[in-house]
């Protein structure tokens, strides 16, 4: 049984997400706000959080860095706001997805259902393989990445998209294709998203962004 950390200072919302989680087999706990989520973080593992992003102590985007210093547990985020900075800074700070209130309830756990898919099979990949594209170093096995000796940090969704251009190296590949391997074909989020990750990613390779090519009309090319 998959356990999720349901996070809303909202009791309702948690009563209607616990309601439906149950329904579909999950353990449920809950936290009011950030700062008990952070703690409870740190007492047990969980196999998903869900959070929202206003709350009182500490908001949702400051949570989730206090936990991504000590966890990789994925986190879908809660917004009554849709506006792209609070998507993109989302990303940035490690999330994995986001979903606007009101929502549907039954969306929102086919996402949780395909996050926790993506991240099982992320976990059994055990490969060991390391590449080096001049002073970039690409590590697989422990998921690292370093540039010119010094490792980088990126979220778990860039290290996913990153891994797959690198290890699809030299060829175009869709965007249809990076979305549905990277994201999953059950993915109901929208395309720009894509967009929004392929930026990151540019920006945490600095020098080596060039080594990402934009195909017009198509999607991207991962060429050193």
């Amino acid at each position: 049984m998959y356990k999720l950390l349901v996070v809303d200072d909202e009791m309702k919302i948690r009563e209607i997400i616990k309601k439906y989680a149950i329904f579909e087999g999950y353990d449920v706990i809950e936290a009011s706000d950030g700062m008990e989520a952070v703690e409870k973080c740190k007492q047990e593992t969980f196999d998903l959080i869900v959070m929202d992003i206003m709350m009182p102590e500490l908001d949702g985007f400051s949570a989730c860095k206090a936990i991504r210093k000590f966890s990789n547990t994925p986190v879908l985020m809660l917004s009554a706001r849709g506006e792209e900075y609070d998507k993109i800074h989302g990303f940035e700070i490690g999330i994995d997805d986001y979903v606007v209130k009101p929502f549907s309830p039954k969306e929102l756990m086919m996402r949780v259902q395909a996050i926790i898919k993506r991240s099982q099979a992320a976990q059994v990949d055990t490969q060991k393989e390391i590449i080096k594209f001049e002073g970039l170093t690409v590590d697989f096995t422990g998921r690292l990445v370093y540039i010119d000796g010094e490792k980088i940090e990126m979220s778990p969704k860039e290290y996913e998209l990153f891994f797959y251009l690198v290890r699809n190296r030299g060829i175009a590949l869709k965007r249809e294709q990076l979305i549905n391997q990277v994201w999953g074909y059950d993915f109901y989020g929208d395309d720009r998203t894509l967009d929004t990750h392929i930026k990151l990613l540019r920006k945490s390779l600095g020098t080596y962004s060039h080594y990402i090519v934009t195909l017009r009309g198509v999607g991207y090319r991962f060429e050193a």
